[in-house]
């Protein structure tokens, strides 16, 4: 069984992404979320509550446990664009034990695959949900009037 955690947190940081983007934000919120792989249980998936917010995914983590084998670990990832064959993102061994990303961003579904090795390797992620801000009529306003 994928052993996985949840907690929400609030967001004090902008991402990257939300930097590029020109629509406003008014509600955010943040999930920390977690799995173990190992030889029992090779694949754990994250999957969005909500298809119709902008979700984020964003792995911070991947640690090698200290009861694995000296053999060599690898995660792959799959996410919901493009190709359906999973990417190695990380190799662990003792000497390596973990790997950190600081802003590698996937798109829901995503699915992690324990490729070689029989772990325990422990992921970390972060989950944002974003929710645009509705354009009040006096926004609209100010909008025609610049047209004009």
């Amino acid at each position: 069984m994928t052993s996985c955690f949840m907690e929400n947190d609030s967001v004090a940081s902008i991402s990257l992404s939300e930097l590029s983007s020109s629509s406003s934000v008014s509600d955010r919120a943040s999930v920390h979320w977690g799995c173990v792989l190992s030889g029992s249980e090779t694949t754990a998936v994250f999957k969005a509550e909500n298809d119709l917010l902008e979700n984020q995914f964003f792995i911070k983590t991947i640690c090698l446990s200290e009861e694995a084998g000296d053999e060599m670990h690898i995660v792959a990832v799959c996410d919901g664009v493009g190709a359906s064959k999973p990417l190695p993102v990380a190799t662990l061994r003792h000497c390596m034990p973990m790997i950190s990303f600081p802003g590698l961003e996937l798109i829901p579904p995503v699915t992690f695959k324990l490729c070689s090795g029989k772990g325990p390797v422990f992921i970390s992620a972060q989950h944002i949900t974003l929710n645009p801000i509705e354009m009040t009529e006096g926004e609209d306003d100010d909008d025609e009037d610049e047209d004009d």
